[in-house]
């Protein structure tokens, strides 16, 4: 069974309130809108370094080879 952990984030109002608008145009809660955003942003990081390590994978072969 998961479970949802509960986090209080504190965010200034203006932040708020252009979140607000972004979730009703996705038709989602603020909530799921934060849980969206997190879950794209932890996907980009990811692939990043995973390019990142490619790329240093790459250097090694590369300097094995001289």
């Amino acid at each position: 069974m998961r479970y949802t952990v509960t986090y209080t984030l504190r965010i200034s109002e203006d932040l708020m309130d252009q979140l607000r608008d972004i979730a009703e145009e996705n038709s989602r809660s603020i909530n799921k809108e934060i849980e969206f955003l997190i879950k794209k942003h932890i996907e980009a990081h990811n692939q990043d370094n995973s390019q990142d390590e490619n790329e240093k994978k790459e250097n090694e072969k590369d300097k094995l080879a001289i």
